[in-house]
């Protein structure tokens, strides 16, 4: 299974948890690329053949990234309005990608405790990433249950040594376990 790692942290040199996280994908090597976006595109200017391109040479898609004011970073955001084209991702032509695995492989800076009906946040994680599901059922993909970090403000490097080898496991795996879309 060919594994294509995108990795969306702004600044993933200061980062404790993506960057042990994309340095376990990177280290099983074989079918596994890692690509750090924010360094691929600082100026924001997306080769959006060259995405398209990754993307179809992949069984399986993980956008690996931090939280961002509960959504995700604005080069995913606007790496999706480039990359994912009608015709090509999604419409009646837009076939591209249908039938991959989507993993989001996502870090969360609070405790796990502020979301949830009696958090600061009052919804879930799971509910803070439906828009990035409801992309995955638009454009075809299955979406795998994502991988989440939580408390990245806070961890402990043991923990977070464990995260990566998690990581790298889930990565290994043949076959995700999906999300039922009322999941």
């Amino acid at each position: 299974m060919n594994t294509l790692v995108l990795v969306f942290h702004p600044n993933i040199s200061e980062s404790r948890v993506n960057k042990a996280l994309g340095a376990a994908a990177e280290s099983l090597g074989g079918n596994i690329t890692v690509r750090y976006m924010y360094d691929l595109y600082p100026d924001f200017n997306i080769d959006v053949a060259t995405e398209q391109a990754a993307l179809l040479g992949a069984d399986r898609i993980v956008l690996q990234y931090p939280m961002y004011w509960l959504a995700c970073p604005p080069l995913l955001k606007k790496w999706l309005d480039d990359v994912l084209t009608f015709g090509w991702a999604y419409g009646s032509t837009g076939t591209a990608l249908h039938g991959k695995e989507l993993l989001l492989a996502v870090s969360v800076g609070g405790a796990g405790s502020a979301y949830g009906r009696e958090g600061a946040h009052i919804y879930t994680i799971h509910e803070f990433l439906r828009p990035m599901q409801g992309t995955s059922r638009v454009i075809g993909t299955k979406y795998a249950v994502p991988f989440l970090s939580v408390g990245a403000l806070e961890i402990t490097d043991e923990a977070i040594a464990r995260r990566a080898q998690d990581y790298a496991a889930v990565l290994q795996t043949p076959e995700l376990p999906l999300l039922d879309i009322f999941g």
